[in-house]
């Protein structure tokens, strides 16, 4: 049998607070390209899955490898060199200046101190900044002031911060809370395309928005992995009924 390569591994990946296990001996696979959806109840150690994948918090056992590099104990900032980016439930903008200036603040050189010292805003910049706001929906609201979005924009445009860089891993948390339908249905587009050449690991509790956008569902529940597949199977499963979709 021929094995894919994967590009995000985690195996028996345990943290304990103060013996409280919130993620417990998982063990978990991303290919490459895939875009894979948590789900579970409130307290199943998801956003912790996701703390520890970032370099936020620090595994007490268990190994964390992404194309090949482990990443266990790396520093947070070492993570984002790997190409591993985390967007939070809460968008994280600069609200008093334009979506352009947000996009070219997250532009990679002008990130480390002497890369900003030099940073220009040269032809290349510019044009990288244009094709991410057309990806993200915003291109004709380059000039407007971030803090006059709409909810739904300012996580796109956090989105799009991020992909400023070109990550090869994305980790997003809850992307379509507070969204309107028709914004959340923007959002599975945008995530489907953006998807195409990078990995995402996505939390998420609207099932009918995980179902337009997983390639592979992954249900935890008390810090475990409870059950793992496509979505059709997932919503059959009768202990994840149980746990989950029958509340």
């Amino acid at each position: 049998m021929i094995y894919p390569h994967f590009a995000l591994e985690l195996e028996e990946l345990t943290v304990s607070f103060d013996g409280f296990k919130a993620v417990n001996g998982v063990t978990l696979y991303v290919a490459k390209d895939e875009l894979r959806v948590i789900i579970g109840p409130n307290g199943a150690g998801k956003t912790t899955l996701l703390d520890l994948i970032c370099g936020r918090t620090k595994p007490t056992d268990g190994k964390i490898t992404f194309m090949d590099k482990v990443l266990t104990r790396l520093p947070e900032q070492e993570i984002v060199r790997a190409g591993v980016v985390r967007k939070f439930q809460t968008p994280s903008i600069y609200p008093k200046i334009s979506v352009f200036e947000n996009l070219e603040l997250s532009h990679p050189k002008g990130r480390t101190a002497i890369g900003a010292i030099f940073f220009r805003r040269t032809p290349d910049v510019v044009e990288r900044i244009h094709m991410v706001a057309e990806q993200i929906f915003l291109k004709d609201l380059l000039n407007k002031e971030a803090e006059q979005l709409s909810h739904g924009q300012k996580q796109w445009l956090e989105i799009g911060m991020l992909l400023m860089a070109d990550p090869q891993l994305l980790l997003l948390d809850e992307p379509v809370a507070g969204m309107s339908v028709r914004e959340r249905e923007q959002t599975a587009e945008l995530l489907r395309s953006i998807c195409k050449g990078r990995s995402a690991v996505v939390i998420e509790h609207d099932m009918k928005f995980v179902r337009r956008i997983a390639d592979k569902v992954t249900v935890m529940h008390q810090g475990k992995v409870l059950a793992e597949g496509h979505m059709d199977d997932i919503e059959k499963d009768p202990r994840v009924v149980e746990v989950y979709l029958g509340h």
